[in-house]
């Protein structure tokens, strides 16, 4: 391998970032360049000093925060101690992953961009804006990008002639091998679990708290269009503590049925065991998996088969398939040119990864167990907002494409299965803080805009909020139908009537013109105005992040101008300065 060796740091909060950096190094090892990718708060920092060639490829959270495994290396690069020669002899490249719809968009890349430059970095290119809400995702932005990278550095350091690169349809060695045993010991799924009921420290997505189920209650009327369930944990013993505005992770599993579609399909044995072992020196195995494992556990625990492969399935998989039809359709795919075809065929009808494998049965059928962990991506925990000492308010995901089956939420759908009165259910579980944080100033008013499940955190706020003895808590909550869909109605009226909240209502199915909550703010400007302007108010939105968020924000710049009589761009910049000042946060999901 020639010299010098690139590096790639990633900062991933859902896994974008992540499968973006093991892209970036396939790549590199197809141009015969040394590549380590590393999660930025695992590299020593302090060897940044010591290298030439690094792509950092950072996510943007919650109200332009960085993700959590690259809070650490946040806190020392802003350090004010740093002279602006630490980072002279290093070229570099900034990959952003963010979403439009927040107000700072990639505000991480953007930000870590300048001060790397502020240190004496030299910049191979402009910082790359990936965009979640673009058709065809963040590879919009991302493919054409890589392809200025990969010719800046090829130029600074040519590969030997006589090499030449590992061509697209190769497939690199895979970064595990599973061992399998021919004596299986008989472990069963919930021996296997990482998780403890004590665990060392808080619990954590290493080790989680399993949380015994109490209730799991539907909270939306029997004709209701959607099931949406209340769902409260006992958590004694756990160690967990949090605040209004934080979120639960929960760690789901595969249906039963789809683990063992997936095991008949790759004919896989669901009941041999197995250990792991790196390939390469100083790669650790994935923490949550133990060691020996069965297959029917990595299935149904870890591999995320349910879930809209990327683009990267797609790469690797036409890599591995032994079937010329398939194959090249596989190949069309993973290419630049294949991505609007892709888009139609996965992404659209939200085609999940275990179904793909069903339309390429020769493929799947000859995948070697080896190259499991580098195809399918781990389950990610899901997070909810929670609505009070641990209930949370969960909107099961179901909804019709045009595949025949209906799409699932993963997370959602598993924990509406569970039933506390059948028996016994443990929930593995963490907590981490959410992006809503809330005034401690006594006396400041709150504004809180949270139509449907958006209005989870606002009941866990508000309950604080009253138990300090804080007045002036404002919510505007919007559902369809008064009697279907209307959350905590009883609580919300109650609250009303000891003088402690103020509630505006919208209810969108009970006239003929809908009325959302944007349309009750604009009616309400006066009030929005006084207090955001003469009461210095904070401002917090949450909810679906389609149309909702930016119908809000248009309907306070008009009340900006309307009620405070500024210009157009004046407003803009009111608001801008809001978000800035944190006097306006949002938590939103798609």
């Amino acid at each position: 391998m020639p010299s010098p060796g690139l590096l790639v740091l990633f900062g991933s909060q859902t896994g974008t970032a992540q499968d973006v950096s093991e892209r970036l190094g396939r790549e590199a090892r197809r141009r015969r360049l040394d590549c380590r990718v590393q999660a930025l708060d695992s590299y020593s920092v302090v060897n940044l000093i010591n290298e030439p060639l690094v792509i950092f490829v950072c996510a943007t959270t919650g109200q332009g925060d960085p993700p959590d495994n690259m809070k650490n290396f946040w806190r020392f690069i802003f350090r004010k101690n740093l002279p602006p020669t630490s980072l002279c002899q290093m070229d570099f490249a900034v990959l952003g992953l963010g979403d439009s719809s927040y107000a700072k968009f990639n505000f991480v890349a953007k930000k870590l961009h300048r001060r790397l430059l502020q240190l004496g970095g030299r910049a191979l290119l402009p910082v790359c804006l990936g965009d979640d809400q673009h058709e065809l995702g963040p590879d919009a932005a991302v493919d054409p990008w890589l392809h200025d990278l990969w010719g800046k550095v090829l130029g600074l350091y040519p590969v030997p002639l006589d090499l030449g690169t590992i061509p697209a349809g190769v497939p690199l060695p895979s970064k595990f091998t599973l061992h399998f045993l021919l004596a299986a010991p008989r472990v069963c799924s919930e021996g296997q679990r990482v998780a403890g009921t004590d665990p060392q420290g808080p619990p954590s997505e290493q080790q989680p708290f399993l949380a015994p189920m109490v209730t799991n209650q539907r909270v939306t009327g029997p004709s209701h269009f959607q099931d949406v369930r209340l769902m409260e944990f006992d958590i004694t013993g756990s160690g967990l503590s949090f605040a209004a505005g934080d979120v639960v992770l929960i760690q789901p599993e595969n249906t039963a049925s789809h683990t063992q579609r997936f095991c008949q399909v790759l004919g896989l044995d669901p009941d041999q065991t197995f250990t792991l072992l790196p390939r390469e020196p100083g790669v650790p195995c994935p923490a949550r998996l133990p060691q020996p494992c069965s297959v029917r556990h990595l299935v149904s625990c870890y591999l995320d088969i349910a879930s809209v492969p990327r683009r990267s399935f797609f790469e690797l998989l036409a890599c591995l398939s032994p079937h010329e039809l398939e194959r090249e359709k596989l190949l069309h795919f993973s290419s630049p040119q294949g991505q609007e075809e892709l888009y139609s065929y996965c992404s659209r009808p939200r085609r999940t990864i275990l179904e793909v494998l069903c339309d390429f049965p020769h493929t799947a059928g000859a995948i070697p167990a080896d190259y499991l962990l580098d195809l399918i991506p781990p389950i990610r925990p899901r997070a909810f907002s929670i609505a009070s000492s641990l209930l949370i308010l969960v909107a099961v995901v179901q909804y019709q494409t045009r595949l025949k089956e209906p799409r699932r939420g993963l997370c959602s759908s598993w924990l509406a299965s569970l039933d506390p009165g059948q028996g016994p259910v443990q929930v593995p579980l963490w907590v981490r803080p959410g992006g809503l944080t809330f005034p401690q100033t006594p006396g400041t008013p709150v504004i809180m805009v949270g139509p449907g499940t958006g209005v989870a955190p606002f009941r866990a706020a508000v309950q604080e909020r009253v138990a300090q003895g804080q007045s002036g808590n404002v919510l505007f909550f919007g559902c369809r139908l008064r009697d279907q869909d209307f959350y905590w109605e009883a609580e919300w009226m109650e609250l009303e009537g000891r003088g402690c909240l103020t509630l505006f209502t919208a209810f969108s199915r009970e006239q003929e013109r809908k009325v959302y909550v944007q349309h009750r703010l604009r009616e309400l400007g006066p009030l929005v105005w006084e207090l955001l302007d003469r009461q210095s108010a904070y401002f917090y939105l949450a909810g679906n992040a389609k149309c909702m968020p930016a119908d809000v924000s248009e309907a306070l710049t008009s009340i900006f101008q309307e009620q405070g009589g500024l210009s157009g761009p004046d407003a803009a910049t009111y608001l801008a300065r809001l978000q800035r000042t944190l006097r306006f946060q949002s938590e939103t999901w798609a």
